[in-house]
């Protein structure tokens, strides 16, 4: 880890650096700006901008505890990032949807606006703790303070962002981190890696047999792996950005290392206590309660 990056986002409002869900803080947006269909997902349909029965006045979910056994898996699988609260509190100045009914359906737009932006900055954080992508960190700051800064838009000039054209600028410079990490941790791996299949962006390995498969450096971004096993593969230093990992079997898998993980792919999936994780992140209790 590169601890001198640090310094940069002490300087900044704290507020404006939450990347994790708060749920607490927020107006369960989430909750009312998605829509959902009934599936093994979700237990029932709901449109977008209808609010959730199960969201109390208070915003908060009434059945939060037990939302698998429910039938609200999807719901434990998802990560605002820290959009919620950060479009709560500091974009409508703590002001709610139901204060304000006419202010709700701009409210929700911004939710979705504002959520790409807190991934995209979640990842250039994660980026400039890459070891072998040195190199970039002056772009990956100066990316990310302009990622920053255009989350403290308003709410109309939110909405008028190109956010598809910002998220390309971004992903270019997070594709040639991964590159760097992936080359340098690949020099230092005994015994090296054995050369790979490159499966490219969006790969189909929906229910692909890689149980123990060898996969470290191996660059999985966007890959669909919905449901396949790779139970005591070896993913060390695998870039998994954007990955679908739902109801993929991670059990003994070794993931240490691995790039852009995040915490709700790992909730999607299927793990054991035996899978080993980066640091940062941790085991999801199903994996060791054993629900689907």
């Amino acid at each position: 880890m590169i601890d001198n990056n640090l310094n940069w986002t002490e300087t900044r409002d704290s507020r404006l650096l939450e990347l994790h869900s708060d749920c607490l803080n927020c107006f369960g947006l989430c909750c009312a700006a998605l829509p959902f269909a009934a599936s093994s997902d979700f237990a029932i349909d709901k449109n977008a901008g209808q609010p959730c029965p199960n969201l109390r006045e208070d915003f908060r979910c009434g059945i939060h505890t037990v939302l698998r056994e429910k039938g609200f898996r999807g719901c434990t699988v998802y990560d605002c990032f820290g959009a919620g609260q950060k479009v709560s509190n500091l974009t409508y100045g703590g002001r709610d949807w139901r204060q304000a009914p006419d202010t709700a359906r701009q409210m929700f737009e911004v939710l979705l606006v504002m959520r790409q932006l807190h991934e995209l900055l979640w990842y250039l954080r994660e980026a400039l703790a890459f070891s072998g992508a040195e190199i970039l960190h002056d772009s990956l700051m100066l990316m990310m303070e302009q990622t920053l800064n255009i989350t403290t838009l308003s709410p109309t000039e939110l909405l008028k962002l190109d956010v598809h054209v910002h998220r390309a600028e971004v992903n270019e410079l997070l594709l040639r981190a991964s590159e760097l990490a992936r080359n340098a941790a690949r020099a230092q791996l005994t015994p090296a890696p054995k050369r790979q299949k490159n499966y490219g962006r969006g790969a189909d390995l929906i229910g692909a047999k890689l149980r123990g498969a060898d996969l470290r450096c191996v660059s999985l971004r966007g890959a669909y792996l919905i449901a396949a096993d790779l139970s005591a593969a070896d993913l060390r230093h695998a870039d998994l950005i954007g990955a679908d990992l739902r109801d993929t079997n991670l059990s003994g898998a070794d993931l240490r290392g691995c790039l852009f993980l995040t915490q709700a792919q790992l909730q999607a999936a299927k793990g054991s206590p035996a899978t080993k994780l980066p640091g940062s992140l941790t085991h999801p209790e199903h994996w060791s309660a054993g629900l689907s």
